[in-house]
């Protein structure tokens, strides 16, 4: 096993790692809406959405995989009347590549986030 950690996505908050490699395959923690500053960022859901996808591209590059390597992901939502939005910014980052996916409506996030979403990738 391999920990990831970068300086180009928010420290974990707590006792766990941003990533693990295991062989071939990288294991994302939960990313939700934190600057790499630590700071969350305000505003809705697809504000939120993109500072999420921005720390699962850093993740991701630190460990040698891309958006294009995602085989699964998992959306966590704070409210699933806010599915439409998610999944519109979403769609920007995964737009050719299509990852196998789950989404589940949660009663609260780390921070309050509004969303939070991790990633198992291929290294290239």
């Amino acid at each position: 096993m391999k920990v990831i950690q970068t300086n180009q996505a928010p420290a974990a908050i707590g006792p766990y790692s941003q990533g693990i490699i295991v062989n071939n395959m990288f294991f994302s923690s939960g990313q939700i809406p934190l600057t790499v500053e630590g700071n969350m960022v305000e505003g809705d859901i697809k504000k939120q959405t993109h500072q999420v996808f921005l720390n699962l591209q850093a993740v991701l590059r630190e460990a040698g995989a891309s958006l294009e390597t995602v085989v699964k992901s998992t959306v966590f939502i704070k409210n699933m009347d806010e599915f439409a939005s998610v999944n519109q910014v979403y769609g920007e980052y995964f737009s050719a590549h299509k990852p196998a996916r789950s989404c589940v409506e949660v009663a609260r996030l780390p921070k309050d986030a509004l969303v939070e979403i991790e990633v198992i990738a291929l290294i290239k």
